[in-house]
C-alpha cells in the first residue's frame, strides 16, 4: 500500500479534510493506538482545525470510560486479556457518548463517566453538541467492539517499536496488544492508517 510522509500538523490537515468529507452532520471520529504513540495528542490537535472550520469539538478520553476496578481488575491488576477484555465500558461510552450524536440522537454528551484515580462515577456535567459537532475519541484498543463512529484513525506501530517504548511496568499489556493485532487487524479495519514508529515524520498509509 502506498505511504505518504507527512509532517505532524500536515497529518491533522489530512483528517480534519477526511471529517468535512465525512458529512455536514455530527462526525464520530476514534484515534486508536496504544499509549505510546501518544493518540491523545492528535487527538488534540485535530480540535483547533475542526473549530477553524466552524465545527464544534468534544474531546474525550476513553480512559475515562474505564469500568470500576472490581470489575477490571477482578482477574489481577496485570493481567493481559483482562486489560482486553473487560477495561473500557464499551457500553457507556455508546451510550453516553457516541449514539446521542447518532441518528435520532440528543447530541447531548457526557465527556467523563469514571474517575479512575478517586474509583467512582465523574462529577462531569453533559454538554450540548449541536451539528455539525464533531466528537474526537481518544485510546486503545477500540476498533473491533462494534463502537459507531463516521471516522477511524489507527495509529500503527511496529511490535519491535512498541515494545521498545512501552515503560517496563506496563509490559504486561503487550499481548493484549499482540491479540488485538490478530484478531482485530486494525490495519484493515481503520479508514485511516498512520505509521508512527518516528512521532515526528508520520506517514498516512492508503
Amino acid at each position: 500500500m502506498p505511504i505518504h510522509p507527512l509532517t505532524p500538523d500536515a497529518l491533522a490537515t489530512e483528517i480534519v479534510d477526511a471529517v468535512e468529507r465525512a458529512g455536514p452532520g455530527h462526525v464520530r471520529v476514534l484515534v486508536d493506538g496504544a499509549p505510546p504513540v501518544r493518540p491523545d495528542v492528535l487527538a488534540d490537535a485535530l480540535v483547533d482545525p475542526l473549530r477553524v472550520r466552524s465545527r464544534p469539538v468534544v474531546r474525550v478520553s476513553a480512559w475515562d470510560f474505564l469500568r470500576p476496578a472490581s470489575v477490571r481488575l477482578e482477574r489481577g491488576r496485570t493481567d493481559p486479556d483482562s486489560f482486553y477484555d473487560d477495561w473500557l465500558d464499551a457500553g457507556g461510552l455508546v451510550r453516553e457518548v457516541l449514539g446521542p450524536l447518532g441518528p435520532g440522537g440528543s447530541g447531548q454528551v457526557l465527556p467523563r463517566l469514571w474517575d479512575v484515580a478517586v474509583e467512582r462515577a465523574a462529577r462531569a456535567e453533559r454538554v450540548a453538541l449541536p451539528p455539525p459537532g464533531v466528537v474526537v475519541v481518544d485510546g486503545p484498543l477500540l476498533l473491533g467492539r462494534g463502537l459507531p463512529a463516521e471516522l477511524t484513525v489507527h495509529l500503527a506501530l511496529s511490535a519491535t517499536v512498541l515494545e521498545r517504548r512501552t515503560p517496563p511496568d506496563e509490559a504486561w499489556t503487550l499481548p493484549a496488544y499482540a491479540r488485538y493485532a490478530e484478531e482485530v487487524d486494525p490495519l484493515a479495519v481503520a479508514d485511516l492508517v498512520v505509521r508512527a514508529d518516528h512521532p515526528d515524520r508520520p506517514a498516512l498509509q492508503t
